[in-house]
């Protein structure tokens, strides 16, 4: 009861850290999702509290005690202590004031594990909430191919209702958790469209995200969109080149506009394809031990552009920057959002995670990107109308500013 009693009064005071750290992660201007440079799985065993910590928790739990005493005579509704588990968690991670490190419920972990794989099981769309007016969540996307794309859903779709329970009592990860499952499993979701609503049943099979879209533009201009530096990011990239190469591209564009990073490897390898030798990339962690990634001497020798906006993160930041001080590119676009510190991810007792900084990335000159960002060589400014457009994969080619801007760049 005393353990309990505890629990219940650290909520509250957690629940106003996380509260304060969330008035100022709203200031951020952060609309899309984040994901470190570099995640790696550490040991289950989380590290040992510092002695200082010890010393001081008495003090912490005599103040708890304190107010537990008030809130138990006075609060007039009363209070609910179960289910505090994933808030305290949230709440400890949220008050050290770290806008990059986060916390994984057990129930989450698998769908972030697989994010990260670029593979999931599922059906093969991507959900939005477009007003908070609307009594479901609009599909925006849905896979060529996926088990979705086969049952008939289409883009525009408003999806109501998973399994019989409402995706707005859900919230936008429970209902994703709940659409997810064991492959060859099914799922009934609600669908309303032009105002009638109708059942589906799908079957969930494996889902491999595509990570890498190219084509070849004209005057020879291969065009390459890297959505993420997850997993199959730099074996998909080079493919991509390769066969853009035969043919007959002479020159590159790589679209990095909302994309969100990934791992320091699938990095590293675009990186070292591409630029001369030398250092590609510089690590400090905790301890302050410093590690250098370096390029060989065979490199690509052709003319680059790089596209970013204010939603490229992390990887694809570090990409821009790294091509533009070898000189190797001209940057596109909008400045970067300016991300340098890198997770590693701890896995908890009870399933659960949290992902938070020990380290921070630096350029291959050393130079830190942190609130920075890159700042592009074309500035090119678009209206909220087009970023939008852009964002959910409709806006034209011929009429997107940005890339238009650096297909001038390469042709002068």
């Amino acid at each position: 009861m005393k353990t309990m009693r505890r629990l219940a009064c650290f909520f509250m005071i957690c629940v106003l850290l996380l509260c304060f750290s969330s008035c100022i992660l709203l200031g951020t201007g952060l609309s899309l999702q984040e994901e470190e440079l570099s995640p790696s799985l550490a040991p289950e065993e989380p590290p040992e509290t510092s002695k200082s910590v010890k010393e001081e928790l008495p003090e912490y739990e005599e103040k708890m005690e304190e107010i537990i005493e008030i809130l138990d005579q006075y609060l007039v509704d009363g209070y609910d202590p179960e289910n505090l588990d994933d808030l305290l968690a949230q709440a400890l991670i949220a008050s050290t004031g770290d806008r990059w490190s986060y916390y994984v419920s057990a129930e989450e972990f698998d769908a972030y594990m697989e994010d990260s794989n670029n593979a999931y099981v599922g059906i093969g769309i991507t959900i939005q909430h477009i007003s908070e007016d609307d009594p479901g969540f609009t599909v925006v996307s849905v896979s060529a191919n996926s088990p979705a794309y086969e049952a008939g859903l289409q883009n525009g779709d408003m999806l109501t209702h998973v399994e019989g329970k409402s995706v707005i009592d859900l919230g936008m990860d429970g209902a994703k958790n709940l659409v997810r499952g064991e492959e060859g499993t099914s799922v009934t979701l609600t669908v309303l469209r032009d105002g009638a609503s109708f059942d589906l049943t799908i079957i969930r099979q494996l889902i491999e995200v595509e990570v890498v879209v190219y084509e070849l533009l004209e005057q020879g201009i291969g065009y390459i969109q890297i959505n993420n530096f997850d997993a199959n990011c730099a074996k998909n990239t080079l493919l991509a080149i390769e066969s853009l190469l035969d043919q007959g591209a002479e020159s590159l564009i790589f679209d990095l506009r909302f994309n969100p990073g990934g791992r320091k490897t699938e990095l590293v390898e675009v990186l070292d394809y591409l630029l001369p030798e030398g250092p590609l990339f510089r690590s400090v962690d905790y301890a302050g031990n410093e590690e250098v990634d370096y390029s060989d001497a065979d490199y690509l020798d052709l003319p680059m552009a790089v596209l970013v906006n204010e939603d490229s993160y992390s990887a694809a930041e570090f990409f821009a920057a790294a091509l533009q001080e070898y000189e190797a590119a001209v940057i596109v676009g909008t400045s970067t959002t300016g991300k340098a510190n890198y997770q590693q991810t701890f896995l908890l007792s009870d399933g659960s995670a949290i992902a938070i900084s020990t380290g921070h990335y630096q350029t291959p000159n050393g130079v830190t990107l942190e609130g920075v960002g890159v700042t592009p060589d074309i500035l090119v400014e678009i209206d909220d109308e087009t970023y939008l457009t852009l964002y959910y994969g409709e806006l034209e080619k011929d009429k997107d500013p940005q890339l238009l801007a650096a297909i001038d760049a390469l042709i002068q």
